[in-house]
């Protein structure tokens, strides 16, 4: 069996039977419950290799939103794309000039709904190791791969609290090397990471 079947595979089966996520896993608590939202799409990037890798990038500093920030490839859903895997693939071909065809589409899990007023489909995809990836310098500083079964062992990720306007809020966190994953992207991975099979607690 391929990496994507087995992704595939476990994907369908995490979403058929494991139990559904807590609305905190899946919404940022400051967001306001009558905002709208835009659509966007992330490419979860999976490397095809022994040890599949996982592709983040470092946003850049001067970015309005998210400066700095550690984020999949992706962005807003625009109207001339057919859908939120189209939106993902574009703007991983923007962002670090992925090639579309390079993808191999595993499919799509649970939408995260964010403060900033984007409703974020996550599109799972493999992809060739070792492609030639050239960051656009206006929106990424950089990116970088770490091992798939790192970003989404539990083990690996730490829940933080912060408290915001008087409401205690939740997140979490996740090091690899020198780099900080938290917010969306961190939200995500605990969520990939029950839906794929690698944490059975949704508590």
């Amino acid at each position: 069996m391929t990496l994507a079947e087995q992704l595939r595979a476990a994907l369908i089966e995490g979403h058929k039977e494991r139990a559904p996520l807590l609305l905190t896993e899946t919404r940022d608590p400051r967001l306001d419950g009558h905002m709208v939202l835009a659509p966007a799409a992330v490419l979860v990037a999976i490397t095809e290799r022994p040890e599949p890798g996982l592709i983040l990038t470092q946003r850049s500093a001067s970015l309005r939103k998210h400066p700095g920030q550690v984020a999949f490839p992706g962005g807003r859903v625009d109207d001339s794309d057919p859908d939120e895997i189209a939106g993902a693939l574009r703007e991983a071909r923007e962002e670090i000039g992925l090639p579309p065809d390079q993808v191999e589409i595993i499919g799509i899990s649970d939408r995260y709904h964010t403060f900033t007023g984007f409703d974020i489909v996550p599109v799972l995809g493999v992809i060739p190791p070792d492609l030639p990836f050239v960051p656009q310098q206006n929106e990424v500083a950089d990116w970088f791969e770490l091992p798939l079964a790192f970003a989404l062992d539990p083990a690996n990720r730490v829940k933080r609290s912060v408290e915001f306007q008087g409401v205690e809020r939740h997140y979490y966190e996740i090091f690899w090397k020198d780099r900080r994953i938290w917010g969306v992207t961190a939200a995500i991975l605990a969520n990939l990471s029950r839906r794929l099979g690698y944490d059975h607690n949704t508590a």
